[in-house]
């Protein structure tokens, strides 16, 4: 049962020569003047939930990352947003609102982001937590920049909040900090992977700790946090809204890990490297408000019922996303629900080789993102972005859609590429409760023939392949025994070297299985210290006869790519140049950070007839780069197509159409 603490207090907020505090009754928050860094937020008994003593990173803050523009990677400089000017907006008996305001001043070029930001916190009568939003402005007069990262961040109490929970199948007690610092800790492949050899407590020994491991996609990102055991309290991260993040639904990030932090991401390169720097050019006008989220806290009075906070914590993030969009936020740049707008209407998918009837688009991902082609949302980062799942029967709606001009975008589990609708959609401000209909849509995914065979499952994941148990030696032992997670544990594409350790995996179409002999990357092999070489895999299979009539086709969907070269060659290993190349792609390092995919790639490959044999055939897929053990492939879904059947196979399509189906 969660503590009552209403005190029927109005909130009130206590200016100081350096400080700004405000109090509701319940908890009290505290923050820097004019620069709004929280440095204190006091709660059930507890003096202040933050930690300050880092000498680097302390408190809760706003802080983004930026580089010069032509830089390359993915980054720059560190800049913790520090206003230069401070103004109540909102004070009355049931809210307070601050600004904190950090102006671009020329003479800092350089040294600070050419933005204009506006911190926002907020406190409701009695409310037990704050909500923050920021509006980033970069205006006419201000020079080019890259955009690599913004967030908020929370550095919580290390004495107090040791029990880490983002979902229901992951939480525990996290390491101290100091595990991670030699001699207690071993770097591993990258500084964010840390093998525990002497932890502080005995019990987390052996354990790899590593953040990425804590990683999850925006559309299931809502609520994460800590628990503090005694006296049990929460500290919670609520984001009810994903129309400020970029990248789009299954795009991943950060959530919360050890020190203890908790953030809430906005802009990062995370799972997606390059494609995800913000470039903006000399003048560019842009603005984007981002948030608000809200930061709840929580209590209890029986510490056997501590974990019962997590359960009221999600209570409280299904109760913010009902309210979506608030009506408190005074900044005209966040709109209202009465200014926001809304459409409907039903997704169909018409493959012929599959169904002669349209098939509704159950489960589609469909979603309203700034004009571009088809899977550009993507990679769009500079707008906003609304999404929904259809219904079984392939109808959605989506509501409170920012006033702008959109292109709709869907795809379909099951079915491989990208959907755009032809027509640019302008919302409105105040069309929320006159819907959009956009009626019935068909989806036509690529596709050239008749399917002679496949490998996988085309839902933008490599879930499906087989995913290998992790070395003993490098294990987070939260992940064990829990199928659904296997690909988190570190240093999985080390196993590949193991389980061919003689040479590169060869699937036979008609007898391999692909959870069991398909390994979920194709990554590079070892061959001496700092030295690795590309990888070739087979796909055996047999034809009966081949069709002179036209070109087969053989698509390739990656789920993931990181510094890697495709090259696909037919019945000849070392034909050169391959018959088909990627070229250099990716930089998502989804297998460096356990996550099942990154950015998804189609490529669809023509073989000539004359390529083909009757009788037994070989695909060669090589993964050509091998500077490094991280560079590797994801595959999401192979399917090899046979040359279009004539005309007269479908005549059925044009009896439909002069009966007047549509």
């Amino acid at each position: 049962m969660i503590v009552p603490k209403h005190s029927q207090m109005s909130p009130r907020v206590l200016q100081q020569q350096d400080q700004v505090v405000i109090d509701n009754g319940v908890f009290q928050l505290r923050l820097t003047n004019p620069g709004g860094k929280i440095i204190g937020i006091q709660y059930n008994g507890i003096d202040n939930l933050l930690d300050l003593n880092n000498p680097i990173l302390n408190g809760g803050f706003w802080d983004l990352n930026w580089s010069e523009p032509g830089t390359a990677g993915t980054r720059g400089k560190f800049d913790e947003i520090e206003g230069n000017s401070f103004k109540v907006i909102v004070e009355n008996e049931e809210q307070i609102e601050l600004s904190f305001i950090r102006t671009w001043d020329p003479s800092l070029q350089g040294e600070h982001s050419p933005l204009t930001i506006d911190k926002r916190f907020i406190v409701l009568r009695d409310s037990p937590g704050f909500y923050s939003y920021a509006i980033y402005e970069h205006k006419e007069d201000m020079p080019a920049f890259n955009l690599n990262e913004t967030r908020i961040a929370f550095m919580l109490s290390i004495e107090k909040f040791r029990y880490m929970v983002m979902a229901d199948d992951r939480q525990r007690l996290m390491p101290l900090p100091e595990d991670r610092v030699p001699p207690r800790g071993k770097e591993l492949a990258y500084p964010e992977a840390v093998l525990l050899v002497d932890p502080v407590e005995p019990e987390f020994k052996g354990e790899v700790d590593d953040k990425y491991q804590y990683s999850c996609e925006n559309k299931d990102n809502k609520v994460h946090g800590f628990i503090c055991l005694d006296p049990p309290v929460g500290f919670w991260e609520i984001t009810p809204s994903n129309e400020f993040r970029t990248g789009g639904p299954i795009k991943q990030d950060l959530t919360s890990h050890v020190n203890p932090t908790t953030l809430a991401m906005f802009v990062s390169t995370h799972y997606g490297g390059q494609d995800f720097v913000i470039k903006f050019g000399s003048g560019e006008p842009w603005k984007k408000v981002f948030g608000p989220v809200f930061i709840y806290l929580n209590s209890v009075a029986d510490k056997h019922d501590t974990l019962s906070l997590w359960d009221d914590a999600k209570e409280r993030m299904q109760k913010e996303v009902d309210c979506w969009p608030y009506s408190f936020p005074s900044s005209e740049d966040f709109p209202k629900a009465d200014q926001r707008g809304a459409i409907r209407g039903r997704l169909l998918v018409h493959d012929r080789y599959i169904n002669k009837e349209y098939l509704s688009a159950k489960g589609a991902f469909v979603g309203l993102a700034p004009p571009g082609d088809a899977g550009s949302f993507q990679r769009e980062c500079k707008g906003y972005q609304f999404w929904t799942n259809s219904d079984d029967e392939g109808y959605f709606t989506i509501r409170n859609i920012r006033p702008g001009d959109y292109n709709l975008y869907a795809w379909v589990p099951g079915f491989i590429g990208d959907y755009r609708y032809e027509k640019s959609i302008a919302m409105a401000a105040g069309s929320n409760h006159l819907e959009v209909d956009v009626g019935e849509l068909v989806y036509e995914p690529p596709r050239s023939g008749p399917t002679l065979w496949e490998i996988g499952i085309p839902d933008r994941s490599a879930a499906e392949f087989y995913i290998p148990d992790p070395n003993p030696q490098y294990i987070n032992k939260l992940y064990v025994n829990q199928p659904v997670h296997r690909f988190r544990q570190y240093g999985l594409w080390e196993r590949y070297a193991d389980l061919y350790p003689n040479q590169d995996l060869v699937y036979t179409v008609g007898s391999s299985d692909y959870r069991k002999d398909w390994f979920y990357a194709q990554v590079t092999r070892k061959v001496g210290d700092k030295a690795f070489e590309p990888t070739t895999w087979q796909i055996k299979f047999s034809l009966d006869s081949v069709d002179q009539t036209g070109n087969y086709t053989l698509r390739i969907a990656l789920s993931s790519s990181t510094q890697s070269i495709l090259e696909v060659r037919v019945n000849e290993a070392e034909a050169n140049p391959p018959h088909f190349s990627s070229g250099l792609i990716g930089s998502d390092n989804a297998i460096a950070r356990h996550g099942i995919h990154g950015l998804y790639w189609l490529f669809n490959v023509e073989v000539a007839a004359g390529q083909l044999l009757q009788g037994e055939n070989i695909i060669y897929l090589k993964q050509a780069w091998s500077v490094s053990a991280l560079h590797g492939i994801m595959y999401d879904y192979i399917r090899l197509e046979a040359p279009p059947l004539s005309a007269t196979h479908f005549q059925w399509r044009i009896q439909r159409r002069f009966c007047g189906f549509n």
